[in-house]
């Protein structure tokens, strides 16, 4: 089946998702984190795009932008081929890191560009990482209101929401749908399912276990799956494909 072609957006806004391929982890630490936003920035001043709002999860992340001069697939492929360079080189791996097609939507009113970024920003508390949007350190919530100015672009946000409207407005309930990745639910959520599989694999850094000569993966991939974790959430947290988890185990 043909790809459908990506809707394009009269105001150049567009709320943008990139996942890790086979819903691997693309996040290991603070420093994965802080090296994608300073990616945000050196592309932000190559491309001229303008950043409203972001949020960086285990093995996703949502940006709210607006295209300037540079097409939106242009501005994607320089983002997520720096921060991939950077990634593969820190975890001594290789190949894909993110899904070969990244999602979209066009924002193109003031009212879905505040649905949009309330949900952003209510990533973290849906997944169950914070009680709050103001208490998960890698989104643009805080950022906005104390100033971002490296990444953020403020005054559009607050050219129609008022700043002492903001707080109040992402604790509104709302029904809003917008565009997300269907996540499966397992007996263990990733940051538990993640601290199992680096104790037993007894690594600091999970992404280590594609280096696991075939013995010990075969060992380890053995007691991880003894543990409780499905087939699918091992190979989504490691990157290690699904066919080579169930042919380890057939061992």
């Amino acid at each position: 089946m043909p790809r459908q072609a990506r809707r394009k957006s009269n105001s150049g806004i567009y709320h943008i998702m990139l996942r890790g391929i086979n819903q691997q982890i693309i996040f290991e630490d603070d420093e994965d984190r802080e090296r994608l936003i300073e990616t945000l920035v050196k592309y932000r001043e190559i491309s001229g795009y303008k950043v409203y709002a972001y949020c960086l999860m285990g093995n996703h992340f949502h940006l709210l932008l607006k295209t300037e001069y540079e097409d939106l697939d242009l501005i994607v492929k320089r983002i997520a081929g720096s921060y991939v360079y950077w990634y593969n080189r820190k975890y001594r791996r290789s190949g894909h890191l993110f899904q070969d097609r990244y999602r979209s939507e066009p924002v193109e009113d003031e009212r879905y560009f505040l649905a949009v970024l309330r949900y952003i920003h209510h990533n973290p508390v849906k997944a169950g990482m914070t009680k709050g949007a103001a208490d998960y350190e890698y989104s643009s919530y805080g950022h906005l209101i104390k100033g971002k100015p490296e990444l953020l672009d403020q005054d559009y946000v607050f050219s129609i929401l008022e700043k002492d409207e903001y707080e109040e407005f992402h604790k509104e309930e709302n029904d809003n749908i917008c565009m997300d990745f269907e996540e499966k639910e397992y007996p263990l959520n990733d940051e538990e399912a993640i601290k199992l599989i680096k104790s037993v694999a007894k690594c600091e850094e999970i992404a280590q276990m594609q280096s696991f000569g075939r013995d010990q993966l075969a060992r380890t991939i053995k007691q991880i799956k003894d543990k409780g974790l499905s087939i699918r959430q091992i190979s989504r947290l490691t990157g290690i494909s699904k066919g080579i988890i169930e042919k380890v185990l057939k061992q």
